[in-house]
């Protein structure tokens, strides 16, 4: 009867194991996936700070002869535009830094761990 195949122990990759002996490669690798993460935040809160953020100084364009914007304009934009956009906004945030994360872990683990679970 032959004897049934051993598994292999998994050998770490260098990346995995510089970053959980946390050494100055591995905090390298977690400094760039931060810096990638924060440039994403930064992205986001600049996109909505110019797209929501200058809301009240197209209000304060004189678009009748009092001088402001008309009240029924000023609650749609408000209750109705400004939403779309947000939702928007915090989807593509969601999705880059899930990216940034997935490429990541691509980066750190080992290319034979990734073919396991396939068939």
């Amino acid at each position: 009867m032959p004897l049934p195949a051993r598994r292999r122990a998994p050998v770490p990759t260098p990346a995995r194991s510089e970053i959980t002996e946390q050494t100055s490669l591995g905090a390298t690798y977690v400094r760039a996936l931060m810096r990638s993460q924060l440039r994403t935040a930064l992205a986001a809160l600049a996109a909505l700070t110019l797209l929501v953020g200058g809301l009240p100084l197209l209000f304060a364009l004189p678009h009748t002869p009092s001088g402001t914007a008309p009240a029924p304009l000023v609650w749609a934009v408000l209750g109705v535009a400004v939403h779309p956009v947000m939702w928007l906004t915090a989807r593509w945030y969601v999705r880059r830094a899930e990216r940034n994360e997935r490429d990541f872990t691509t980066l750190v683990t080992d290319p034979a761990d990734r073919n396991e679970g396939r068939p």
